[in-house]
């Protein structure tokens, strides 16, 4: 994941939770201590987040209608599951995804 692409992130993550995510909301996403985290989210907006934070983030995205379900989440196109029922059923993962995004953020 990219600087840029971070802040698209935090753009859509607000579009989907219906409310602006500060720097500071995302440090809260991602983990990071209160004291330092806005500083870290800036720097990484820039250079990009890495590792175990950007794997978070990519998983978190899945909230924003922006990004697509990961395969190791997709268990809506399996055979067992009716297609009718398959768009009910991710719109419902996403606001899954996106109560977990508020919860985050306090």
């Amino acid at each position: 994941m990219t600087g840029a692409e971070l802040k698209k992130l935090r753009q859509h993550l607000g579009e989907a939770i219906g409310q602006p995510l500060s720097v500071a909301d995302m440090a809260k996403l991602c983990g990071l201590p209160a004291a330092d985290g806005a500083d870290t989210i800036r720097r990484w907006e820039v250079t990009g987040p890495t590792g175990p934070v950007a794997e978070l983030l990519r998983i978190l995205a899945m909230a924003s209608d922006h990004y697509p379900i990961l395969e190791m989440f997709n268990v809506f196109d399996r055979h067992d599951v009716p297609v009718k029922d398959r768009p009910a059923r991710r719109q419902a993962f996403r606001e899954q995804m996106r109560g977990d995004v508020r919860r985050r953020i306090g």
